[in-house]
This record gives structure tokens, sequence and C-alpha cells, in this order.
């Protein structure tokens, strides 16, 4: 799968020392008679991963397809998140105002049938069209929403290591049989890459009692570093050869454990051998395991442009729509034996015409 790697990673590196304020890109002038997309984020750019990435797929249809760009961060604190969605939705400075993840559904189905002259993107999760839980009075019409097959990423994941424990692959790990996987919180959406994750793992002829699995929790699951290090490094110390951290922002302190330990690491979302900026931290990491939010981004710009996008209902994506997958590159290349790949890539083909079927978590 080389070049499986996201089309717009060169722009992942940019997209992490963004937009440091509040707003970011300060266009949107209607003046300008451009398309105008508002990115609101409920946390901040700089996780080198998932809002990295979505960031980058905007900036591409931004410099590609003639659209303006503003980015709004709401930060950490969760009472913050919902009035700022309000604002955000009540500015007119947008056309499309986009946002990601599970915890940003409700906002988005009670806002969108306020502004049905404005169009609303959400990553990652679904609002429910249904209007059953008291959001979408209108059924969402104008909300176009995209999910990502993340179980099938996890499943190469998992196939990955115990292939590489397996072969004692990992120079400096040869004795040791154990992986890990971190979870920003035990959600449906963490889960479907860890129950994928398990079944890669046991489908490549590992045990059960080989994967490890713990929660960041608390008030920041996919803000906290300083505890995706902490629960690293128990990982390390129980002897994995490798962790796997999905776990946003607070994945970056795995990194840093990887490195003491003197272990390996798989990044998440983005390429983070290219996003990760200290030479030490960068080989720690084999591959990348994606989930190219970018990518589906840049496609729905596209085809909003061309008036096909469909509103009012859910599009889901995973590896035969190349939304999902890993990073197949020089460096992976040289840390990974040629029948590992060969075999890695022939999961992947399995995975995509339906001859495995991977669990899901939903």
């Amino acid at each position: 799968m080389k070049g499986t790697a996201l089309v717009i990673a060169s722009m992942v590196a940019l997209a992490a020392c963004g937009s440091s304020g509040g707003d970011g890109d300060k266009s949107g002038s209607q003046s300008s008679g451009k398309p105008r997309i508002k990115l609101v984020i409920n946390g901040g750019l700089g996780d080198k991963s998932f809002f990295d990435s979505a960031y980058a797929g905007l900036k591409k249809a931004q410099k590609d397809l003639g659209y303006e760009l503003k980015v709004v961060e709401l930060g950490s604190d969760r009472t913050k998140w919902e009035p700022g969605f309000e604002d955000a939705a009540a500015a007119d400075d947008y056309d499309i105002l986009a946002a990601g993840t599970f915890d940003v559904t409700d906002y988005i189905g009670k806002l969108a049938p306020e502004y049905p002259d404005k169009k609303f993107w959400v990553f990652d999760a679904p609002v429910d069209y249904s209007g059953k839980n008291g959001t979408c009075s209108n059924k969402c019409e104008n909300v176009y929403s995209v999910t990502f097959k993340q179980n099938e990423a996890g499943y190469l994941a998992g196939f990955l290591a115990e292939k590489l424990v397996a072969a004692k692959a990992l120079k400096g790990t040869e004795k040791l049989s154990k992986v890990g996987v971190i979870g920003g919180v035990k959600i449906p959406v963490i889960d479907d890459f860890i129950v994928g994750f398990k079944e890669g793992f046991k489908d490549a002829g590992g045990r059960k009692s080989g994967v490890l699995v713990q929660y960041v929790g608390g008030d920041k699951p996919f803000g906290d570093p300083a505890k995706g290090k902490e629960i690293s490094t128990s990982m390390y110390g129980q002897g994995a050869a490798l962790v796997w951290p999905v776990a946003g922002l607070s994945g970056l302190g795995t990194f840093e454990s990887a490195v003491t330990a003197k272990r390996y690491t798989f990044g998440v979302d983005s390429d983070q051998y290219q996003t990760l900026t200290e030479d030490a931290q960068k080989n720690t990491v084999v591959t990348s395991i994606l989930k190219n939010v970018g990518n589906a981004l840049y496609k729905a710009a596209q085809e909003d442009q061309s008036d096909s996008l469909k509103y009012g209902a859910v599009d889901s994506v995973g590896l035969k729509d190349d939304a999902v997958g890993y990073v197949d590159d020089d460096h992976f290349e040289q840390l990974v034996p040629e029948k590992i790949r060969t075999e890695l890539q022939k999961a992947a083909d399995e995975v995509k015409s339906g001859s495995v079927s991977v669990p899901s978590a939903f």
C-alpha cells in the first residue's frame, strides 16, 4: 500500500503549527463571493493527528478549490463547547460549518434546523437524522455526516503488531510478546479501533492475553499527554514491545515514553512519522494507522462544489475508499521485513474484498 499516506500529509505538519488563537485563518468576507467554510474544533490544533488532519484537508480545499477557511478552537473546557458552537453558528461568516467527533453531534443536531440556509458537515460521527433524541427537527436535511470504518484500520494494526512480535522483528524487543493500545475514553468510536485490533492480532496468530488495553479517561481524555505517557510507561513495563495510542493529543506522551523505554509505537490518524518534530520520537514509529479525515473533507468539498454531496444522510467509508489504511514508506520498509509487508498487504486486500469481515463496536 505504498502511497497510502495522506495525499495531504505534507500539509499536516503545517496544521500542527496552524492557528494558535481562537480563529485561525481570518477569512470569510461575504464580498469575495467564495464559498466559506468554518471549522469549529472542540479542542485545539497541534495534536499532529485527528484535528490536524481535518485542518489539512480543508487547507487543501482552500488552496485547490477556492474555498475560504476560518478556524475556531474551543479548547478542552467542555463547558465552553455548547456556547462556542452557538456563537459560531450565529455568526454570518460561513456557508459551511464543519465539526467532528461524537461530542458535537447533538450541538449540530440542534443548530442545523435553526440555520436552514447554512450547510453543516459532521465527521467521525453522525447526527440523529430521525430526530428521536430531540435534535434534527428538520431531519437535519442540511447536514452531511461522514463516519469511518476504523475497525478495519485497527484490524491491520493488530495484524501487523502480532506479526512483528512473533517474528522478533523489532530490534531490542526480541524477548517480548505483548503490545498495548491506549484509548482516549471508552466510547464506540474508540472501541471500534480496539475491537478491530484484537481481531487482527488474533487472526495473525496472537493470543488475547497479548494485548494490553487502557483508557486515558478523566476530564481531558484526548488532551492529556502526561497521562498518556504514564499509561505507556506502565505498558512497556509490563513487557509491551510497542504501544498504539488512539487518544489524540494524549497520545503524544506515548512517543516520549517509547524513547525512554527504547520500544516502538504506531501512529494514528495522520502520518506521525512526518508530523512529530523530534527525531528520537519519530524513530519509534513503525507506521501510522490512518483515518484519513482530511481526505474525506477534501472529497466533501469537491462534491459540494459540484452539487453532488448528499445532505441529510450518512456516508461510511473504509479501506476500499482509501479512507483508512496504513503508511507504507521507506521508513516502514526499513523496519518491517518484506514477508510481513506482503502478509499485511494480503490482509488488507481480504478486508477490502469482503472475504474477511472485521467485527465492530457499533
